[in-house]
């Protein structure tokens, strides 16, 4: 690969890294304020499971003591480049990569593993039997369901 493929690719990688962040941000706030508020796609198991699964990937990879795989590839194809990557590259890894020891992330990442299971319990998700029933039309309705059909 060319170096400009390099800094592209690794520039996509960003983009990707970014997104990943993002949701598990996204899912650490969303799910109990969703529970609260009654947003039925908190509840969504195959939602919950994903967030699970990449919260866990990333606790996983720092009590191991190893960087993301996302940012060690990143690094690699970035340093393989030459020159100085765009200011919004740079402005985006200065956000995205923060200058401290990797057992703080470890720390916070373990930590925050646990709160995304404690949020299992928090507000559970939603089984396929337990939708049918809340998509059943209500007593309160008749038999025809509401007045004017049926």
């Amino acid at each position: 690969m060319t170096a400009d493929q390099n800094l592209l690719a690794a520039n996509a990688i960003l983009a990707v890294h970014l997104g990943v962040i993002n949701f598990n941000l996204f899912g650490l706030f969303a799910i109990p304020l969703g529970g609260w508020l009654g947003w039925r796609f908190v509840r969504a198991a195959w939602w919950r499971w994903l967030h699970l699964a990449s919260m866990a990937v990333v606790a996983v990879q720092a009590a191991a003591g190893r960087a993301c795989f996302l940012t060690i590839l990143q690094d690699d194809l970035a340093g393989a480049g030459s020159g100085q990557p765009p200011l919004i590259v740079r402005v985006m890894n200065r956000l995205v990569y923060w200058p401290v020891p990797l057992w703080v992330f470890a720390i916070i990442y373990v930590a925050l593993l646990g709160y995304v299971i404690a949020l299992f319990w928090m507000v559970p998700v939603t089984t396929s039997k337990t939708a049918r029933s809340d998509n059943a039309p209500s007593p309160l309705a008749g038999e025809g369901g509401p007045e004017g059909v049926g």
